[in-house]
């Protein structure tokens, strides 16, 4: 977790900062032992709790580190969080292709409120930048090129997802660069589970790199626009 996320007004909101740094805390402490059953126990409901958990935790952590008129940029966010809870959820109950649908739907929602929340800073992003495109294209091709043989009749939803995918990751470089390397990790998870799902690559404790750059990923967008709309607000600023 950053620090921007349990950041708050000198006066005024000092109550929502005890509550931001126990959400904090506890998303630690809940990763920790995702992470753990990911490579102990993956399928053990364990597992399964401590996922469910976790995006609720960061959406707590970035709900209390903001203000009570929050920016359009914040809400975005949260909103860009539940659609990813549900990702994380709704699949349990739904088995198959079908359950692999209802992620990647979900999940695409969560990619649109990102993009949503992240579009008034594009001019100072990679995506304002032909040559800084590159690498992500080139990472989105090969993903592509690498899962299509495998992927068969979920290939056209899966390509419209890595495309949002692709842009939100760009579109996150205008936030500065800790949400510039936020969006690559979280890229970078969605292609590791693309990867498992539709080749025969498979990491040692591939659920555990998943999960891991899940959480970072994410945790840094979302500390990033704390950390923005605190400096547009003027809420937040370590400044005196």
């Amino acid at each position: 977790m950053n620090a921007d996320l349990v950041r708050t007004p000198r006066t005024g909101m000092t109550g929502r900062k005890p509550v931001s740094i126990v959400c904090g805390a506890a998303l630690i402490v809940v990763t920790a032992a995702h992470l753990i059953a990911q490579l102990t126990a993956p399928d053990e409901v364990v597992s399964a709790a401590t996922q469910i958990l976790l995006m609720p935790l960061l959406f707590g952590a970035v709900w209390f580190a903001s203000t009570g008129a929050r920016q359009p940029l914040i809400r975005m966010v949260l909103i860009a969080l539940c659609f990813s809870w549900l990702g994380d959820a709704i699949p349990r109950f739904v088995g198959g292709d079908a359950g692999f649908l209802v992620m990647v739907g979900c999940f695409m929602v969560a990619q649109v409120f990102y993009i949503l929340a992240l579009w008034p800073y594009r001019r100072s992003s990679a995506a304002a930048r032909p040559l800084l495109t590159l690498p992500y294209i080139a990472a989105f091709a090969v993903l592509v090129i690498s899962c299509a043989p495998g992927a068969g009749a979920l290939l056209v939803p899966v390509v419209i997802y890595g495309l949002a995918l692709m842009m939100m990751a760009m579109l996150a470089t205008g936030l500065g660069a800790l949400a510039g390397v936020g969006g690559a990790i979280f890229l970078l998870s969605d292609g590791l589970i693309a990867l498992r799902s539709f080749t025969e690559f498979e990491l040692p404790g591939h659920g555990f790199w998943i999960m891991l750059t899940y959480v970072v990923g994410q945790s840094m967008i979302a500390a990033a626009a704390v950390q923005r709309a605190g400096r547009e607000t003027g809420i937040g600023s370590t400044e005196p």
